[in-house]
């Protein structure tokens, strides 16, 4: 049986073990999928995602002192690409989409505000920080305007880009509220209005393709300013593209650039350091253009190294040969540890788990 890396990725899935059923997939599993190194076995400075589930305690079942194996030979690592017809390099003319063109300049230089766009940039020129996510406190989208606002020198070099969030409507999330509130805040505080467009979430995937394109076309750049993020497929999408792109250093992203020469590491943590990272990236593009396209074709090789879904094709079929001659060799039935985990699920864990009261809408989880 294969298991994707979604599976006991929850967080405190262990504390909250009676809502979840992972632990018993992952240990029934002949292999495990990862994007990434990292959510097995961490780095020399962080614990793994799955390396936390070596020793834990599942409070009211029992205490596991010898959990997941990370050195298991079923962990494997398969990382995805982008969609290639989608996601394609800029340099690719006659495969861009120009028709495009007049709604992307529409959506990132209209002097008018609505629903889908807030603020003007003030100068049209000027290169862009573009940035595409969630509107929530990990994805860190408004500390990348604070981080921007706090640079006067920043904001002369280039114009800053976001797309989040949903002007049209009134989020009942309250998280995203808050993050909302948070955003008008800072562009107010450091007075960004000319400098910032805020654009509402895109669901277009073939013109947020040609978006990445067109940002290229202005010598822009991506920033994904996570304070962590498992895999990171806009890093992804936009490298595709060719677009020099800046991404956190917790996570994925840190396995996928290698930290300049195929685009940098930003701490989210630290936004003086990220900020003056960027102005000496856009202060040499400025002096020299060629770095722009030296960092850019970086990122393009990388991609084609390894991230690609004929890469990932090809690896996950290589697993599955290898597994099944495995299996053959080996008699790899685990017959007691499979009748051990259905006797635990069966007699103990799904008894317990549906203890708990169904989720009654509008109640709050400190109920």
């Amino acid at each position: 049986m294969f298991v994707s890396s979604q599976v006991g990725s929850y967080p405190n899935s262990d504390l909250y073990w009676k809502k979840f059923e992972d632990h018993i997939a992952m240990n029934h599993a002949d292999f495990i999928i990862t994007s990434t190194f990292q959510e097995i076995a961490g780095n020399k400075d962080t614990v793994g995602q799955y390396e936390s589930h070596m020793a834990f305690t599942m409070p009211g079942l029992y205490r596991v002192v010898h959990g997941i194996d990370v050195f298991d030979p079923k962990f494997n690592i398969v990382s995805p690409g982008a969609d290639m017809s989608i996601y394609f390099p800029y340099t690719e003319q006659q495969k861009r989409l120009t028709s495009l063109h007049t709604e992307i300049e529409e959506l990132l230089f209209s002097d008018i505000e609505n629903a889908e766009h807030k603020f003007v940039l003030k100068d049209k020129k000027k290169p862009i920080i573009f940035s595409m996510a969630r509107l929530d406190r990990v994805k860190n989208m408004t500390g990348l305007v604070e981080m921007y606002g706090r640079n006067p020198r920043l904001q002369e070099l280039v114009n800053l880009v976001v797309v989040c969030g949903d002007h049209g409507k009134v989020s009942k999330d309250k998280e995203e509220q808050a993050e909302f509130k948070k955003m008008f805040d800072l562009i107010e505080q450091y007075n960004l209005i000319g400098h910032i467009r805020w654009i509402s979430a895109q669901m277009n995937r073939v013109r947020n393709g040609e978006l990445y394109r067109y940002i290229c076309d202005m010598k822009g750049a991506f920033v994904q300013p996570a304070f962590y993020e498992a895999f990171g497929l806009t890093v992804i999408e936009a490298m595709t593209c060719g677009l020099p792109t800046f991404a956190t250093a917790y996570g994925g992203p840190a396995e996928i650039i290698v930290n300049g020469v195929s685009g940098y590491h930003i701490d989210p943590y630290q936004n003086d350091k990220a900020s003056a990272l960027l102005v000496d990236f856009f202060g040499k593009c400025k002096e020299d253009p060629s770095h722009w396209n030296k960092i850019s074709q970086g990122g393009l090789q990388r991609i084609e190294e390894k991230y690609t879904w004929k890469l990932y094709s090809e690896r996950l079929m290589t697993l599955s040969g290898v597994y099944g001659f495995w299996k053959y060799v080996s008699n790899l039935d685990r017959r007691e540890t499979r009748r051990y985990l259905e006797m635990l699920y069966a007699l103990k864990y799904r008894k317990m788990a549906e203890t708990v009261p169904l989720a009654v809408e509008g109640e709050t989880s400190g109920k």
